[in-house]
């Protein structure tokens, strides 16, 4: 047999690999970088980036849980500026498309922010952030209200001339609502999930152990969970799928493009094995080879 395609093809971004670093868990490619040649990745995906630059929230803001790990780091990042001059330019020389993850507090930063990459000209795509609060609509997260999110992907959409990627979060009653919204706004593509949030209480000193009280939980734990919501979402939508939530093999990545997944997005499993994505890739181009499968389309979306 010949050699499996793993290339995938997603709202126009030609991948290599349909295994990449999700937002937040490979900071902007240089320590991973150590490792492995980032060209290996079918795509970069950038941590958040602001207009401004933030400190994020107080420590402890990360902590291990029995499957997984909470965190609440708040966003850190140098600002919009800095990662256009100091960060995108080296990533631009890595032979690999790179797509930056957007976040803010108002439709005007996330508009603002948006424009600048766009514009830099150092990036492949867009990834909104709409886990965030809205500091104007009484602090609603802009990913849990329809109606905010579809007026949020639309404003963008407008300044956007690159794909624009809009990344969901799971803590909403019907996701397929939410996407549905982001797709008529104009976005290019979907990615799911983001993190659940959780909490976690030390006994000892009757508090809880993150210094935000709550965070966003990752890893394992989440993964049924996020492949029901990718299943559920690549049913309903005409726009390409990315999916994450707790993926440490080739077998969990199948898992999520049997569901519909045109590619997923590894998080946690970067912060215990930094070579995890070339390792999910090798894993899953041994089980293509194993089961007679040519390509990735074959077995995407396979799930009735």
């Amino acid at each position: 047999m010949k050699k499996p395609d793993l290339s995938v093809e997603i709202a126009g971004l030609r991948l290599r690999s349909p295994v990449m670093p999700a937002s937040g868990c490979f900071g902007f490619g240089r320590e991973y970088a150590n490792h492995y040649p980032l060209r290996l990745l079918g795509a970069v995906v950038t941590k958040a980036v602001t207009l401004k630059p933030r400190l994020g929230n107080p420590t402890p803001r990360v902590t291990e849980t029995s499957a997984g790990m909470l965190n609440a780091i708040g966003l850190a990042n140098p600002g919009v500026e800095h990662v256009v001059a100091h960060e995108l330019p080296w990533l631009a020389k890595q032979d690999v498309p790179v797509i930056v993850n957007v976040a803010g507090e108002t439709k005007d930063e996330y508009v603002e922010v948006v424009r600048i990459i766009s514009q830099s000209g150092l990036a492949a795509a867009v990834e909104l952030n709409v886990s965030c609060p809205n500091v104007k609509a009484g602090g609603i997260t802009f990913g849990t209200d329809a109606r905010i999110l579809q007026d949020l992907v639309q404003t963008v959409r407008k300044v956007c001339t690159i794909p624009l990627f809009v990344k969901l979060s799971p803590n909403v009653t019907d996701i397929r609502q939410l996407a549905l919204a982001a797709q008529a706004g104009g976005a290019s593509g979907l990615t799911l999930i983001n993190t659940m949030i959780g909490m976690q209480i030390d006994i000892q000193r009757r508090r809880p152990v993150l210094a935000n009280k709550t965070g966003g939980l990752s890893g394992p734990a989440v993964k049924p969970v996020a492949v029901r919501m990718v299943y559920e979402v690549a049913k309903v939508v005409d726009i390409p799928v990315i999916g994450m939530g707790g993926i440490c093999s080739g077998a969990d990545a199948v898992e999520f493009i049997m569901a519909g997944a045109s590619a997923v997005m590894v998080g946690t499993a970067n912060f215990t094995n930094p070579r995890a994505c070339p390792e999910i890739t090798a894993e899953i181009e041994q089980f293509m080879i194993e089961q007679g499968i040519n390509s990735i389309a074959e077995i995407r979306g396979c799930i009735a």
